[in-house]
């Protein structure tokens, strides 16, 4: 039921209709009377009503040439004295599949500081979710199960090598749990919202605030990966509180723009509110990537200068792969204007579901590979590198592989028999450029 309110002032007089009109947006060109000179008539006016072909102050409209009886046309009026108008409940039944406009439109000026209140029920033969959202439920039970999978083959890694487990690599696990927490609560929003019709206020900001935590990890980490922390820095020292402050903008930029976008709420918001929440996102995900491949860029002349060729390998395949992300994700959004663009009348509503959603998922794919770099693996027993604490400097700066000669390797062995050790005694010590000096090298360079 919609209700209708005008001011005091204007309720001493009755009034023309106030119409509701349901069309389907293709007919959005056909279904209005268009004039001479290229002008299309809405209202019909004192003129048009003379010549017969509408009545004064209502809509003017042509039926549907491909469903029949359509557009629907509702009417109310206020009658004197009255401030308030009410149009009843209607159900309407619509046959074909499509995407389908209420407009209210009055032609009396009287009208001018009109108010409507009131609340209109869609139905879809599979729940009560928008056309445009229905796939949706389907979708994230999809990604549910696929990063189950992603997510017992980390933790089985996890838990074999428990004992060599890094900081940072507890930190990748953190992400994955919310990854999976991210779109099981998705899942269940989407099936609340489908069942009852309202989105379930509670699922979905615990969804956005997993999801946005998730982002601001995921960043952060493949940061620190990029400055080499563990490998050519023991610490971040003073760049921590930039990391961590930049991290917390982030986050409160992003859960602020997705809180608005989905809690509670179906349609879009406008343009400028939109762009005033999406702009600080896009610049501070933009000086992510400027600062993570910035420093990629350092680290890995740190490791082709100390030649440590094992971990130059593996930097330069991550580095591949966060190219290809980053590449990939900038296609997708310039994707997704062009596709929002060119779809003002939301006529390409049944491939509009997947822009998002994906987007998303991608995203969170293109993390995942990147950290598959940093997965638990064996460390080999028997070698314990220890460095010691002198060859790094206190600011966390380039002094760090000034001495590479701190590097100790120490190679537990067995308790030595008594014929073992007279052997041992009776060998000969090999120079330094031998090759027992030259495995040294070897392991220091790993």
């Amino acid at each position: 039921m919609f209700t209708f309110r005008r001011p005091k002032e204007s309720a001493n007089f009755s009034t023309m209709l106030i119409q509701s009109v349901l069309f389907e947006v293709e007919d959005r060109e056909t279904m209005w009377v268009q004039l001479k000179g290229g002008q299309r008539a809405v209202c019909c006016t004192e003129d048009l009503a003379k010549l017969g072909v509408c009545l004064e102050g209502e809509v003017i409209y042509r039926p549907s040439t491909a469903t029949p009886n359509w557009p629907k046309v509702l009417g109310v009026a206020f009658k004197e004295d009255d401030e308030v108008a009410r149009l009843r409940y209607r159900s309407i039944k619509v046959s074909k599949t499509g995407m389908y406009n209420l407009y209210f439109i009055h032609c009396d000026a009287n009208h001018k500081d009109l108010t409507v209140e009131g609340k209109a029920v869609w139905k879809n033969p599979a729940g009560c979710q928008p056309g445009r959202m229905a796939p949706l439920m389907n979708f994230y039970m999809f990604m549910s199960l696929v990063f189950v999978i992603l997510g017992i083959f980390w933790f089985s890694q996890y838990a074999r090598f428990w004992r060599d487990v890094l900081p940072l690599q507890n930190c990748i696990t953190l992400v994955i749990t919310l990854v999976m927490l991210e779109m099981a609560l998705w899942y269940f929003d989407y099936a609340e919202f489908n069942e009852n019709g309202i989105r379930p206020v509670g699922i979905t900001m615990w969804a956005v605030t997993f999801g946005t935590i998730k982002r601001t990890v995921s960043r952060i980490i493949i940061l620190m990966v990029s400055m080499g922390y563990g490998v050519v820095r023991p610490t971040l020292c003073w760049l921590t509180s930039k990391v961590i402050m930049l991290g917390v903008t982030f986050f409160l930029a992003s859960e602020l723009l997705e809180l608005m976008e989905n809690a509670g709420a179906v349609s879009d918001l406008s343009g400028k509110a939109k762009l005033f929440l999406v702009l600080p996102v896009a610049i501070l995900d933009a000086f992510f990537i400027l600062w993570i491949f910035t420093s990629l860029s350092a680290t890995l002349n740190k490791l082709q200068a100390r030649r440590m060729m094992v971990k130059l390998v593996i930097y330069r395949k991550f580095t591949n792969a966060l190219e290809v992300a980053v590449i990939a994700s900038v296609g997708w959004t310039y994707y997704e204007l062009y596709f929002k663009s060119n779809d003002v009348y939301n006529e390409q509503w049944q491939n509009a579901w997947i822009i998002r959603p994906f987007g998303n998922s991608y995203r969170s794919l293109c993390y995942a590979s990147s950290e598959f770099f940093g997965r638990p693996l064996e460390i080999r027993l028997g070698k314990i590198y220890i460095l010691s604490r002198h060859a790094y400097s206190d600011d966390g700066n380039e002094d760090f592989d000034k001495d590479q000669t701190n590097l100790t390797l120490i190679k537990p062995s067995p308790t030595p028999t008594k014929e073992s050790r007279s052997a041992t005694e009776a060998r000969p010590l090999q120079g330094s450029n031998g090759a027992s000096n030259g495995d040294l090298e070897e392991d220091k360079t790993e």
